[in-house]
């Protein structure tokens, strides 16, 4: 007659399983751990490079330039009586973290005593920095030829107008320019009188605006 036998369990069994568990417990922790930190780290870096971007896009808006925001380009021993050197100053709209972005550039012209001329960096056509040459006495520009006189008037090339210049005062020994808005053809529309007559193809003058394309 058969008798009912106990059944016979391995007690091996059961702290491989437990150990087995374990094991993927702790894989899993340190799963979610690499993912959350992969997740901070991203947020991190993504935040350092919105930052500068947004402060480009928003500078502008956020911070309004009084007029007459004056900068001081260095003393008037810099700048030699009749020599033409470059100038750098911080823009005032920038936030530290704009870096050399916010580092501008200006050609200084010492015509004689405290007479000088300050022009922008900048070619009159399409923006190009002009580079000035001691020897030809002529600003250059790299990008498309175009050539001024070292009063900053056109010389030649696709420029139809001089380089653009900025306001400049002299205060206690000091060299200052007024950086209220750069230097550009709207710039100047605003400070000119709008309606001026212009000579036309046929030679006759007609009735139009200061500004330039």
């Amino acid at each position: 007659m058969a008798t009912d036998q106990p059944t016979e369990t391995h007690a091996s069994e059961t702290p491989v399983a437990k150990d087995a568990l374990m094991q993927k417990l702790v894989d899993r922790s340190r799963r979610n751990f690499l993912f959350k930190l992969s997740l901070a780290l991203n947020g991190i870096v993504g935040a350092a490079l919105a930052v500068p971007i947004l402060g480009y896009l928003f500078g502008p808006v956020k911070k309004d330039l009084p007029s007459g925001a004056w900068i001081g380009l260095g003393s008037l021993e810099q700048f030699p009586e009749g020599e033409t050197r470059l100038a750098t100053f911080r823009n005032p709209s920038t936030t530290p973290w704009d870096g050399q972005t916010g580092e501008v550039s200006c050609w200084v012209r010492r015509v004689a005593g405290k007479k000088f001329q300050v022009f922008a960096i900048n070619c009159a056509h399409l923006g190009c920095p002009v580079r000035w040459f001691e020897e030809s006495k002529l600003f250059m520009c790299p990008c498309h030829g175009g050539a001024y006189y070292q009063d900053g008037s056109r010389a030649s090339g696709p420029p139809e107008r001089g380089l653009f210049e900025y306001e400049y005062k002299i205060v206690n020994n000091t060299l200052s320019i007024d950086v209220h808005g750069l230097p550009t053809l709207a710039t100047e529309a605003r400070l000119q009188n709008p309606l001026i007559q212009i000579q036309g193809a046929d030679g006759k003058k007609t009735g139009g605006c200061g500004c330039q394309g």
